[in-house]
């Protein structure tokens, strides 16, 4: 019998060596394939995957009312510290409160950081 085509005269050992060499190489082909899917993948999403967990992490009840305490601690701390320790923790509870929206703050708290914060400006001037 006469074969033609790429394969004529290789022996069977041969093909099947091909054939398994091929079928490794094509597997891996396919692994780097899904690797670089999945790191391209997470690349593109994974920002606004971790903006979103930092959102609803913030907007959530025990996140709200740690600050709250954090600052209501911070706040009593304030009035009993000496006028050389206001002005440190003054700065603290500036930079802690920075990025927070102070409306969430019970009334007296935010009376008192929208202090803390003109106390600041006027001082700059």
């Amino acid at each position: 019998m006469s074969e033609d085509g790429p394969y004529a005269g290789m022996s069977d050992m041969a093909k099947t060596f091909m054939f398994i060499a091929c079928g490794i190489f094509g597997l891996f082909l396919v692994m780097w394939v899904v690797q670089g899917h999945d790191f391209f993948m997470y690349k593109v999403f994974a920002p606004a995957y971790e903006q979103a967990r930092r959102e609803t992490f913030e907007q959530s009840k025990a996140y709200n009312e740690g600050m709250k305490q954090e600052l209501q601690n911070m706040m009593f701390e304030y009035v009993k510290a000496t006028p050389e320790h206001k002005d440190a923790l003054a700065s603290i509870i500036l930079h802690r409160t920075a990025d927070y929206d102070v409306d969430k703050l019970p009334e007296d708290l935010r009376d008192f950081i929208k202090g803390l914060r003109k106390e600041r400006l006027e001082s700059a001037h």
